[in-house]
């Protein structure tokens, strides 16, 4: 059968047939033949780059935790207890792990300090990250066994010192036979958990033996759902630009090129009818359309040229505008919940206590702040409390005080007095302080039964105090240098007693600096004054009036500092 001509076709089979849906159609299928192979090529490099990203980061992770450890506490005895016991039993007896039986044989070695030291640090670091687990074990060749010496897990879930699991020799020999060069890992697939990532570093006695391993386990099934969200992201974006694209270029072929051809045709139908008619006798029916077909060919390759490097430089900048604006905002987000989460936020704290009540609260002045408060029972009797300041303001002020949080606890957990803890935390910090960076503290330990308390101030603010006559004053203890200042300051210790019924508040230099619209401070008699228009409430009733009657003052200007509050009361 012949194929019609265009005088042969109806109007809308010349319109599926024209130039701009051809180059809709055309430029359909090319959008999607690229985009398919873009999507391979993507999905590779995005599942290697996200799973790098996962095992790097539980590889750092367990480093910094083995450093941690190896600063504060040395394990060796501690292991050698674990795999003492562990070595000297039978294989029957082996094989009652996890039974009330076998952890009896190793109870007495939850109560030692250095256990409960290295518990506490890595609880720390789960508790600061989004890794699943992290653990301190040590392998044993000759039973190919993994044997766990510590692991803060939910108690429902933690495995005890002197429990085991099966590992293959290989990946023993890969762990206890590491250079210390690349990154250590093994990627394996268990029965409960799946794919499994395990990274970790070895902490070495002064002899360079290896006495345990600090471990991390990463969930591949992140990298799968990971995967998952880049693939339904990327078809559904790329199904959506493609559809625009195609639509655009038809809308711009019809334009630049179908129009004038049009226009064209129908000055040559004009030309045409003109002449059979033979009674109009003009010349210029193209030339009104001032169009020269060379040159007009030249000028569109020349527009579409400017106009796909421009457009394609636009989309690019502001692709890489989109990304890091979305990249910021998510890890600020993080930083936010990272931050939130390394503060204790559980209150009552204690509820099985009734003879102390404590509140305390942090608002960021940023999504991320450098203030921070902290408190934690050094045993039974003894309460130890902090609060502090760092200099500056955002994310270098937040990192700062991490690692000046979990320095200071760690010190306190050991058991030295407020002077020492200061001194020797400010030694530590002053070491690496690059950045000339500083935090005021404030630190004490109330001994509950007494009332006595003991307390250091290295250049924070002063505390305030409700005493026997029932009102709040300012108690102007004795300052000293801030931390991070200088190397090799003594730091005042002084005491005071909290009788029954006395509370005491803490907070930062944002309270008394809050600032109104007519840059007047709040001022440290407003903060007094707040505390006595209740004097006998609960700490968390105080608080929260002193940050109502603050808010007041402030009446809606900017928070320019972080707003931190701690309190106590002996009940």
């Amino acid at each position: 059968m012949p194929t019609k001509t265009v005088r042969e076709m109806n109007s809308f089979e010349r319109m599926r047939k024209s130039i701009g849906v051809r180059t809709f159609n055309a430029t359909l299928i090319s959008s999607f033949i690229l985009g398919f192979v873009a999507l391979l090529v993507g999905l590779g490099l995005y599942t290697y780059e996200l799973a790098s990203h996962y095992i790097y980061e539980a590889f750092n992770l367990s480093k910094y935790a083995a450093a941690v450890i190896e600063q504060i506490e040395d394990v060796e005895p501690f292991s050698d207890a674990v795999m003492e016991i562990y070595r000297s039993q039978t294989q029957e007896q082996l094989d009652q792990v996890g039974t009330e039986e076998y952890r009896s044989r190793f109870s007495a070695l939850t109560e030692r300090d250095d256990y409960k030291t290295v518990l506490s640090v890595l609880s720390n670091f789960k508790g600061s990250t989004d890794m699943d687990y992290i653990y301190m074990v040590m392998y044993d060749k000759d039973t190919s066994a993994m044997v766990y010496m510590a692991d803060p897990d939910d108690p429902a879930d933690a495995l005890m010192p002197g429990e085991w699991e099966t590992v293959s020799p290989e990946g023993i020999d890969k762990f206890l036979g590491w250079d210390g060069s690349g990154v250590l890992y093994d990627i394996d697939k268990t029965e409960i958990y799946g794919w499994l990532c395990t990274s970790g570093v070895p902490i070495k006695n002064k002899s360079g033996e290896i006495v345990a391993f600090v471990l991390t386990d990463v969930s591949l099934d992140n990298v799968k759902h990971g995967v998952i969200s880049f693939l339904v992201q990327y078809l559904i974006s790329m199904t959506v630009i493609t559809l625009i694209v195609a639509f655009s270029a038809s809308k711009h072929i019809k334009r630049t090129l179908v129009l004038p051809l049009n226009k064209l045709t129908e000055a040559a139908h004009c030309y045409t009818r003109d002449r059979e008619d033979k009674t109009d006798t003009r010349n210029d029916h193209f030339a009104e359309l001032d169009i020269s077909t060379g040159d007009e060919i030249e000028a569109l390759a020349l527009m579409m040229s400017d106009m796909e490097r421009d457009l394609s430089n636009y989309i690019v900048h502001l692709t890489e505008v989109t990304a890091e604006k979305e990249r910021i905002s998510t890890e600020l987000a993080l930083s936010t919940q990272i931050q939130a989460n390394m503060l204790p936020s559980v209150f009552p704290p204690y509820p099985q206590r009734d003879d102390f009540s404590l509140y305390a609260s942090m608002t960021p002045a940023k999504e991320v702040g450098g203030d921070f408060y902290d408190f934690f029972l050094i045993d039974d009797d003894h309460l130890g409390l902090i609060i502090a300041d760092v200099s500056g303001k955002g994310v270098p002020a937040a990192l700062f005080m991490m690692a000046s949080k979990i320095l200071l606890e760690n010190l306190a957990l050991g058991g030295l007095e407020p002077s020492q803890l200061l001194a020797k935390a400010n030694d530590q910090i002053c070491k690496d302080n690059k950045a000339d960076m500083f935090v005021t503290v404030w630190y004490g330990v109330l001994e509950i039964s007494t009332g006595k308390v003991k307390a250091a101030n290295a250049g924070h603010e002063y505390p305030v105090l409700k005493g026997k006559d029932g009102r709040f004053e300012l108690f102007k203890d004795k300052h000293s240098f801030v931390l991070g200042g200088m190397e090799g300051v003594k730091y005042k210790q002084y005491e005071f007693e909290m009788g029954h019924g006395d509370i005491l508040f803490l907070y930062t230099d944002g309270v008394p600096e809050a600032t109104n619209k007519n840059k007047e401070l709040f001022g440290s008699e407003r903060l007094v004054e707040a505390l006595n228009i209740e004097p006998d409430s609960d700490p968390k009733k105080l608080i929260e009036t002193v940050k109502s009657e603050a808010d007041k003052f402030v009446s809606g200007a900017e928070q320019f500092d972080d707003l931190t509050m701690l309190c106590v009361k002996r009940t």
